[in-house]
């Protein structure tokens, strides 16, 4: 028992059990919020397989807006003077934007499904392949490159919290502040508020589409389009909000990853994330709660592989899981193995809306 006790002491006195929380809500939260993408769709009664698209776009108009900020020299003072608070007020306003123009892009699945009646897997399948030609082809023409960077600095010098900021951790020797203590290594310090608002977004996003008047009109229509119409529910218009919704989330979860795992930084791929983000809405049984959870699993195996090599448990100077000889790659494959083992146990179980893909007419009954 006091071996158990000590492990744990260690690791939350070195640093390592608050770096796995950190990291793993950063790799979580964009599966979180672009999982919730595809239920607001799905609900509605569209299949949204763009989602990785939509976040391939997101994330290049998010780093494509800091870039032409910075140029701008608009919150130049505040990154100056480390007024932290203000240039979060300039995150807020990138993902404002994200979520205009990722609703406005997943509108052309809308228009494809609900006006035209096409096929929505085939339209969402065009989508994701559309997004990353299109978003290569733009930062070559804007930037002469293959991958899209800020004009200045990065983003953990402009939008990460660090716990000097706060007072903590200050100076050198005998006169250096004390560190914040285990919460505020794992929530204050090194840590993207961003990750904070999106928590949030999703919380106000799953009570709007589970606990309002809104979001039982618009499952309805996930679940029997032809008695809501029956009712004087709009049909089309909820399609349409239930995909504007959807676009707006994808967006934003694709600036959110690129900046806190790319260094702010857009290249037309987002690492196979949007369709990571299917699979934590099917193994959540399209749920919020349960989506919730099931991103944390897969943000951990995700943390597990990025950082493997500089784990060290119980700070013994030993990184096991280096040490043991297991390649890289296998590391890397781990949440994506993890995936496909889940949904193989757990789709059969899934219950999906039961009109989902199927385009709405009023003739039928």
């Amino acid at each position: 028992m006091d071996a158990i006790v000590q492990f744990f002491t260690q690791a939350i006195n070195e640093g390592t059990i608050p770096f796995l929380i950190r990291q793993t809500l950063i790799y979580a939260v964009p599966l979180m919020i672009v999982a919730l993408a595809g239920v607001c769709s799905e609900r509605s009664g569209v299949i949204n397989l763009a989602l990785e698209g939509i976040m391939i776009f997101g994330a290049f108009i998010g780093v494509l807006f800091v870039r032409m900020v910075q140029q701008w020299e608009w919150f130049e003072a505040a990154y100056v003077a480390k007024d932290w608070l203000t240039l979060q007020l300039f995150v807020l306003l990138t993902m404002a934007v994200t979520a205009l123009l990722g609703a406005l892009f997943a509108m052309l699945l809308a228009f494809a499904a609900i006006n035209l009646k096409a096929d929505q897997t085939i339209g969402g399948t065009a989508l994701n392949l559309m997004a990353p030609a299109l978003v290569l082809f733009m930062i070559r023409i804007l930037a002469n490159q293959n991958t899209l960077h800020m004009a200045k600095g990065d983003a953990a010098s402009w939008f990460m919290l660090k716990e000097s900021y706060f007072g903590f951790g200050v100076g050198r020797g005998i006169n250096k502040t004390p560190s914040m203590g285990f919460l505020g290594q794992v929530f204050v310090n090194k840590v993207y508020p961003v990750t904070y608002v999106c928590i949030l977004v999703f919380i106000i996003v799953s009570i709007l589409l589970y606990r309002t008047k809104f979001g039982l009109r618009l499952r309805s229509c996930g679940e029997n389009p032809q008695a809501a119409d029956s009712l004087g529910i709009n049909v089309f218009k909820m399609r349409y909000s239930g995909v504007a919704i959807s676009g707006a989330l994808a967006g934003m979860g694709g600036f959110v990853y690129a900046m806190t795992t790319a260094n702010c930084t857009s290249n037309g791929d987002v690492a196979g994330f949007g369709f990571l983000a299917l699979a934590v809405m099917i193994f959540g049984n399209w749920k919020p709660g349960n989506i919730a959870g099931a991103a944390l699993l897969f943000g951990l195996f995700k943390c597990i592989a990025a950082s493997y090599g500089s784990l060290d448990i119980n700070g013994d100077g030993i990184y096991w899981l280096k040490e043991i000889g297991v390649s890289a790659h296998v590391y890397r494959l781990l949440p994506y193995v993890i995936t496909l083992i889940v949904l193989a146990f757990t789709s059969k179980s899934s219950r999906a809306p039961k009109a989902e893909g199927i385009p709405y007419d009023k003739s039928t009954r």
